[in-house]
């Protein structure tokens, strides 16, 4: 085969290859979009905005796994979180890129940022592409290293950067990541971070007045740590309260319930513990698919016969769930409203 021939069939596959990617690349989209999941690289700039980067380190020439490259400078919206092109227009550089794989050409290493566990292209998105699509692991790559206090994975969700900007200022304000290793404090919705600090606020001012002397911010910070959230978040992870709460995190529960507490001392007077509160806003708030469930379990364990799960039995679970209760918030999982 002569020269010409050789270049003619590379050309060739290199064009059914980035057909096929592209393929792919449209239909992962409709997949996601039916899933309703983001299927988009994430972008560095954006990255940068939402999370504090605590300067940039060069690592030099790295073996990187393929699977934890995520995102791009400048070439996030060109592909797609498979890095499987989305955009015609990267066509001729994909396909050139594609036929120097083929001739068994050494191309140039990436250039990449790495952000804690995750991957940016800085240089070589086209390379890391067809290396993907040609089901290589790693790529050489020269790698500039920028440290954040939060954690990025290979599965973060791009509409979460706003949460971990959140997360990432709480723990400049309070550094207890570095206080307390292995300290994480997760939420579902935004906004909660702050009233973590109103209560670490509080409770700084509380141990003054019950000490008599003035406590600083660290000190209050890891007492406030150590026994109030991670007493009641070992209490809803022993307990698998999150069950009843599809979504929530314990960072959820823990504000939950420290607001269901706060209202009945306010209205009744009854001070709950940490462990009483949080088994009873289960038994209040917890969704109505695992109270009947719930039901169905106490009266198996029950019955002095065999048990059998009928319609007879699941319609009594039914009827005793929904059985009035003295009501305090809201219910289905839902915290309770503080009042003013």
């Amino acid at each position: 085969m002569n020269r010409d021939t050789n270049q003619g069939r590379i050309g060739q596959l290199a064009q059914a290859d980035f057909e096929r990617a592209h393929r792919r690349a449209f239909l992962s989209d409709i997949f996601a979009m039916l899933k309703r999941e983001p299927n988009w690289l994430l972008s560095f700039e954006e990255v940068k905005q939402k999370l504090p980067i605590k300067g940039q380190y060069y690592r030099g020439l790295q073996q990187v796994l393929l699977e934890q490259i995520v995102g791009s400078v400048d070439r996030y919206h060109d592909f797609n979180r498979a890095f499987l092109p989305k955009q015609t227009h990267t066509r001729p550089r994909w396909e050139s890129v594609d036929r120097a794989t083929l001739a068994d050409i050494v191309l140039p290493p990436v250039q990449l940022y790495k952000v804690d566990e995750v991957y940016f292209v800085k240089d070589g998105n086209h390379r890391v592409s067809v290396a993907k699509e040609k089901g290589a692991i790693y790529i050489d790559a020269e790698v500039i290293e920028m440290p954040i206090s939060v954690s990025l994975s290979p599965d973060t969700d791009p509409r979460d950067l706003i949460l971990l900007g959140e997360y990432a200022r709480f723990l400049e304000q309070t550094r207890l990541d570095k206080l307390r290793q292995g300290a994480h404090i997760e939420f579902s919705t935004l906004g909660r971070y702050d009233v973590l600090l109103d209560h670490i606020s509080a409770h700084r001012w509380y141990m003054g007045i019950d000490q008599d002397r003035p406590v600083d911010w660290e000190e209050a910070v890891l007492d406030w740590y150590d026994h109030i959230y991670l007493p009641l978040a070992s209490v809803i992870e022993e307990n698998d309260t999150l069950r009843s709460f599809p979504g929530r995190k314990v960072g959820d529960l823990y504000l939950w319930i420290m607001d269901y507490r706060w209202i009945l001392r306010e209205e009744t007077g009854e001070e709950l513990g940490i462990h009483t509160a949080a088994l009873e806003y289960d038994a209040r708030y917890a969704s109505w698919t695992r109270k009947v469930v719930r039901k169905l379990r106490r009266m198996h364990e029950a019955a002095i016969e065999p048990f059998v799960t009928s319609a007879r039995s699941i319609a009594r679970a039914l009827k005793a769930c929904n059985e009035p209760v003295a009501e305090v918030g809201v219910m289905d999982g839902e915290p309770p409203a503080r009042s003013e």
